[in-house]
Formats: structure tokens, sequence, C-alpha cells
């Protein structure tokens, strides 16, 4: 009977499959290696295109630097120009407000009606006058409520009085005093705020 001993053969298959799985754990290895080098490289690169691009803006930034600070000066300098002429603007108005309200007064006073006393407080005008009949004052005060220098002109009093034989109405009226040219001023603050709150909200929108 012949015996063959397998036990040489065996040892030789475990060699063997020790030997690929150590090489396929080298590989893997070498692989990851690799792997990781490879991500390095590319973080690396993307860290100095990014530091080059930073670069690149602080230079542009330092180049328009000079103009940037003339436009600020040019904005001071305009809004300073523009305060200025609002106070002269407001000064000509106190100027010649209150000679341009008598004007308007004397304008729009229909005959057979005499103003006798003005008091003026403000914004606020009161005229006491006497006129020869309640048409004359109701024409007196449709004539001041189509004038851009009056506005709420309201009768407050009107008295039937004689005064040296003729029969008079003696009235009082109060109205508040208007400023076209400052309404006009007010109109385009408000629309250059406007435009201004829309510019920005559009800047945002475009920022998101």
């Amino acid at each position: 009977m012949i015996r063959i001993n397998l036990l040489p053969v065996r040892e030789e298959r475990r060699k063997a499959d020790l030997r690929q799985f150590a090489a396929m754990l080298v590989a893997a290895l070498v692989g990851s290696v690799a792997l990781v080098a490879f991500f390095h490289w590319t973080v690396q690169r993307e860290i100095a295109s990014t530091k080059d691009s930073i670069i690149e803006t602080q230079r542009q930034i330092d180049a328009f630097a000079p103009q940037l600070k003339q436009v600020e000066q040019y904005r001071k300098t305009k809004a300073q120009i523009e305060q200025k002429l609002e106070v002269i603007a407001r000064l000509e108005e106190q100027r010649s407000g209150p000679v341009r309200v008598l004007d308007e007064l004397a304008t729009h006073t229909p005959d057979r009606l005499w103003i006798t006393r003005i008091n003026a407080s403000g914004r606020e005008i009161s005229i006491e006058g006497m006129s020869l009949d309640n048409e004359l004052v109701a024409l007196f005060l449709t004539a001041l409520n189509e004038s851009p220098y009056f506005g709420n002109v309201e009768l407050r009093e009107t008295e039937a009085r004689e005064k040296d034989g003729f029969k008079l109405n003696e009235f009082q009226l109060s109205a508040a005093l208007t400023s076209p040219a400052a309404e006009k001023r007010a109109a385009e603050e408000a629309a250059k705020k406007k435009t201004a709150a829309a510019g920005g909200n559009s800047l945002a929108v475009a920022g998101r």
C-alpha cells in the first residue's frame, strides 16, 4: 500500500495564499497612497490658484484706489453743494414769502371787499375784513383756495354790521400758507429717495 504525504502540498498552498493576500494588501496600500497624493496635489493647486486670484484682485483694488478716492471726494463735494443750495433756496423763500403772500391777497381780493387785519403765525394765517355782501366773501374764499400759496381756507366768522350808515358784512377766515417751491423740492427729494431705495433693492437682488 502506497502512502502519500499531503502536508507539504497544503503548506505550499497556504504560503501561496499568504503571498497573494500580501500582494493585494500592498497593491491596495499603494493605490491609497496614490489617491491621497492626487487629492493633495489637487487641493494644493486650488489653493495656489485662489492665492493668485486674491493677489490679482488686491492688485486691481490698489489700481482703482485713487479713482475710488476721487469718486468719494466728488460725492462729498456734491452733497455739500446741494446742502448749500438748499439753504439758499430756503432763505430766498423766507425772504420773498411775505411779499408773495401780500401780492396774492391783493390779486385775489375782489372789489368792494376790504382787508382790515392780517395775522400770520408760522404756517397759519388769519384774515379779517369787511365786504358789501356775503357773495363777495364767498368769491374771496374761492379765489384763495385756487391760489397755490393758500390751503385749507375756511370762513371762521361773519357778522352784519352798520358803519357810517352803510350795512357791511364783517368776516374772519383762516388759511394755511403753502409754498410751491418747497412742495416741489419735497417732491424731488422724495423721488430721489425712492430711486435710491429702488437701486438698493436691485443690488440686493443681484447679489443673491
